[in-house]
C-alpha cells in the first residue's frame, strides 16, 4: 500500500517557517483543489497523479520518497 505522507510535510513546513499551513493555503499556493488535499491526507489508498506528486515535491523542496512511503500488508 502507497501512503502519502502529507500531514508530515505540513507539521515539518509548519514548524520551519513558524507558521500555519492549512489545506485551504496549500490549494491556493499549488493550485491543487482543496478537496482534493483532504482527500490525500485522510483517505488511504487515495491514487495521485504523477502532477500533484510533482507539486508537492516542488512546494515542499523535497524527493519523491519524503512525500509517499510503501508499506508492506504483509506485515
Amino acid at each position: 500500500m502507497i501512503r502519502y505522507r502529507l500531514k508530515e510535510l505540513i507539521a515539518e513546513k509548519e514548524f520551519q517557517d513558524g507558521t500555519r499551513l492549512t489545506l485551504e493555503k496549500l490549494a491556493k499556493d499549488t493550485g491543487l483543489h482543496r478537496t482534493t488535499l483532504s482527500k490525500i491526507a485522510n483517505n488511504k489508498g487515495y491514487n495521485a497523479t504523477t502532477d500533484i506528486l510533482d507539486k508537492f515535491c516542488e512546494y515542499f523542496d523535497v524527493r519523491i520518497d519524503q512525500v509517499l512511503e510503501y508499506i508492506d500488508k504483509k506485515e
